[in-house]
């Protein structure tokens, strides 16, 4: 009787040496070439406690008061600084600001304006993000500098109805 033999399976060995290699020159690559945005995340915003009905400000630094109103549908119907009506244009919110809190370097072991920002609850997301943008800062055309305004930033509780 003779016993056969199965043909013995080829190994096929992947060899993953290069793989990584590129894997690494890809990571170095990215982390080299990564430039951080200056004007994006340029802001502190600080958000309000669970549960906690009343905002607190610290010392006397009142905040100033941004409201924005949305209509049914989510869409932007006025802007109210300090209880003044600024319409809906963004350019007229930031020059007012400019008008309160100036572009000066801010003094020394002074803290800074603050802005308290309320909304409606149906407010469209695009809208609360181009407020931010516009008391935050803006760039300078001449110059090509970001001149900040206001880096703290606080949000009221979003109001339904």
């Amino acid at each position: 009787m003779r016993i056969r033999r199965e043909v013995e399976q080829e190994k096929n060995e992947l060899n993953m040496t290069s793989m990584i290699d590129i894997v690494f020159l890809l990571l170095v690559f990215f982390v080299m070439t990564f430039k951080i945005v200056e004007m994006e995340g340029d802001f502190t915003v600080r958000m309000p406690l669970a549960g906690n009905g009343q905002s607190s400000t610290d010392d006397l630094n009142l905040p100033y008061k941004l409201r924005l109103h949305a209509d049914g549908k989510g869409a932007l119907t006025s802007i109210e600084l300090n209880s003044m009506n600024m319409g809906t244009d963004f350019d007229k919110l930031r020059a007012e600001i400019v008008a309160l809190v100036g572009t000066g370097e801010p003094i020394e072991g002074d803290s800074g304006p603050e802005i308290e920002i309320d909304t409606d609850y149906n407010l469209r997301y695009a809208h609360v993000i181009q407020a931010i943008t516009a008391v935050s800062g803006y760039r300078d055309q001449g110059t090509g500098q970001v001149v900040k305004l206001i880096e703290k930033i606080k949000f009221a509780k979003p109001r339904r109805g």
